[in-house]
């Protein structure tokens, strides 16, 4: 099958979005299927050979970060071009609710077109605003995927429809064969994220870390990801920053064997998160799991089951619940256990099957995909 991916934010930037679209083009790549992605990226970036850019993205705030998307008359005539050329049997885009190359798709292409959304935001003013702006694309979606409960809910109550609810895919075997680095072994913590964001909830964690050094005298942090050092540390006491450690950006390697290395994994989110795929990749790792009561997490620790939660944003609960966690490795071992059976149904053997499946009732009576002259 000839399918073409549109990723709505810039292929240079990590992000959920756009390592779901990446993993799933390799996958289906993988299964013999002929594959084109469309995204923002700079100049300089060294796209994976399927992958095409559609010109420089611009940040935008959205749903309490920043999106770097591309939108106008120019990327309006490479996505049309783009689709002209790729004479696709379907076109898969991704969040065409907002203002990026995926909306565009939508208005230049005729066709096959199915739609993942990924945001879960019930309060987003600026979805309500802008739903009378994407109604005619949303009008030439075929089949809508959701990629969890609460992101359909999101999509019903802000665009009307509704979706079948496929989840984020992982490489679960990819991240269970890493082996752990001496270095990050021992009484660790991790955190995993953009910390700058204040939703991702490092401050949080922080907050908790006097009180469990205190009990745990050997514990130290290892936080990867993005962020001013200088500006996360400015609360935590002189004495406890020795036990902290950055370690910057990490590949999808070194953060698998982060995860193999560490006793726990935390996630101290505060809201924002529609899935959790961070807790997926964590949990297949064989990393014990303390996250935070967000709706989406709860869902795939399945309510605790698969890992340990504590009140959103309560650095003190967060504090017992990792001194109990950090005391207690028969506690731990059970986690890992109870993961390593929930993780199977986000595999991507799974996943992808589930999406191919929606691709091929799409394609069943509908012609290819064609490019028309898109809105005036």
């Amino acid at each position: 099958m000839r399918i073409g991916i549109v990723c709505p934010y810039s292929f240079d930037v990590p992000g959920g979005v756009q390592n779901h679209v990446r993993d799933l083009a390799e996958h289906l790549i993988g299964l013999g299927h002929e594959v084109s992605v469309l995204a923002p990226a700079d100049d300089d970036t060294v796209l994976p050979r399927y992958a095409q850019s559609a010109g420089r993205a611009v940040p935008v705030p959205y749903n309490g970060s920043v999106a770097r998307v591309n939108f106008g008359f120019l990327s309006a005539a490479r996505v049309r071009r783009w689709i002209h050329d790729g004479n696709f049997e379907v076109l898969h885009v991704h969040e065409p609710g907002t203002p990026s190359l995926s909306l565009l798709a939508c208005w230049a292409a005729s066709g096959p077109i199915v739609a993942t959304f990924h945001t879960a935001n019930p309060r987003s003013r600026a979805m309500l605003a802008g739903a009378p702006i994407v109604a005619s694309a949303m009008e030439k979606i075929n089949a809508r995927i959701a990629v969890s409960e609460y992101a359909r809910r999101t999509l019903v109550e802000h665009m009307g429809g509704d979706a079948v609810v496929i989840p984020n895919g992982v490489d679960v075997g990819f991240f269970a064969g890493q082996q752990p680095r001496p270095e990050w072994s021992g009484e660790t913590i991790a955190f995993v994220g953009r910390y700058g964001e204040p939703r991702k909830g490092l401050s949080v964690l922080l907050e908790a870390l006097p009180a469990i050094v205190e009990a745990r005298p050997n514990t130290r942090l290892l936080v990867a990801g993005r962020g001013d050092e200088d500006e996360a540390l400015r609360s935590v006491p002189e004495h406890l920053r020795k036990r902290i450690e950055f370690l910057g950006m990490v590949d999808d390697v070194d953060k698998a064997r982060l995860f193999r290395s560490v006793d726990v994994y935390c996630a101290p989110n505060t809201g924002g998160e529609s899935f959790g795929i961070i807790l997926v990749e964590a949990m297949s790792a064989g990393a014990p799991v303390l996250a935070s009561e967000l709706d989406a997490f709860s869902l795939v620790l399945e309510g605790g089951e698969a890992g340990v939660m504590f009140p959103t944003g309560d650095a003190a609960a967060l504090a017992r619940e990792a001194i109990g966690l950090l005391g207690d490795p028969g506690r731990r071992d059970a986690l890992r256990a109870s993961a390593a059976a929930s993780v199977r149904r986000y595999d991507w053997s799974v996943v992808a099957a589930d999406i191919l499946s929606v691709y091929e009732m799409v394609t069943e009576s509908t012609a290819r995909v064609t490019a028309n002259g898109g809105p005036r």
